[in-house]
């Protein structure tokens, strides 16, 4: 087994790209945020290249293990062909510790995720616990039977009069920041970005959504948020529904998501929409 740190984005593009595309909908983190840094064209706070960690495992040339790191987010992994080699993952432990690389915590697969969160903790000494328990959905059809509300339009300038405050409430349940002052600057890089969409039912604006990340055959939608006093109205499966049908027509054949495990709700919501389990995966942080 051998480790391998990238110190130049595109020969670690060139060498794990296709390789990520096997399990395309799977690897919508680590592939859009490769495909992020690859164009170069958004270098908004993580997403700056330059502080990335990027690694890979491979065995008789033949690639095992695919890390990505983008601080001061969690390290993202792939296992070839889903095959979880506990070889390949003590290497790439070794490769981070020898290299003193620091890993805040993990998010892949389940089964990828407890054996480098077992393995590397173990070598450092540390614990670690389960953040967030997700499931990955992809669609490839919209349900028709999903009604269209009210008026679905991009965000714009103007919504920032209430856009932190739903940026801010979605970030707390996603367990990060509540700090609404910084999600002003925020506000305006999604706006600034153009794949917002806000929903407006009777001219009020009552739910959102977001193409966050796309790929050549797939496009990720996350940021789905309806505010509290609004909920329970169909709202959240329109714009999910209306922004899913969106990315279809232009061009993409599927759809992907993430879901919290914890909330059968959404989980609900999502596959009456058409969106259906492609795996599961786990967040876990160490300390």
């Amino acid at each position: 087994m051998k480790f391998t740190r990238y110190d130049n984005l595109q020969a670690f593009y060139s060498d794990v790209h296709e390789v990520l595309l096997a399990d395309e909908a799977q690897n919508m983190l680590i592939l859009g945020n490769l495909i992020i840094g690859h164009e170069g064209t958004d270098t908004f706070g993580w997403r700056d290249p330059s502080n990335w960690v990027m690694a890979a495992v491979a065995e008789g040339g033949d690639m095992r293990l695919v890390a990505l790191m983008t601080p001061p987010w969690n390290v993202t992994l792939y296992a070839v062909g889903n095959a979880v080699d506990t070889r390949a993952v003590k290497c790439l432990v070794d490769g981070f510790i020898t290299g003193r690389i620091p890993v805040p915590g993990v998010v892949t697969e389940k089964s990828l995720a407890l054996a480098f969160a077992e393995a590397y903790c173990g070598a450092k000494n540390l614990t670690h616990s389960i953040a967030m328990s997700q499931r990955i959905y992809e669609l490839r059809e919209v349900n028709p039977e999903i009604p269209k509300i009210g008026h679905f339009r991009p965000a714009r300038q103007q919504d920032l009069s209430f856009l932190p405050f739903w940026l801010a409430d979605f970030d707390a349940a996603a367990g990060g920041s509540s700090d609404v002052s910084a999600d002003i600057e925020g506000g305006r890089y999604h706006i600034t970005g153009g794949d917002l969409y806000i929903l407006e039912d009777n001219g009020m604006a009552v739910s959102m959504a977001k193409i966050t990340r796309k790929t050549p055959g797939a496009a990720c939608i996350a940021y789905v948020y309806t505010p509290p006093y609004l909920r329970g109205k169909g709202y959240a499966s329109s714009v999910t529904a209306q922004l899913s049908r969106l990315c279809l027509d232009a061009g993409a054949k599927s759809c992907v998501l993430y879901t919290d495990l914890t909330n059968p709700t959404s989980n609900s919501i999502y596959q009456k929409i058409g969106y259906g389990p492609i795996c599961d995966s786990l967040e876990i942080k160490f300390a």
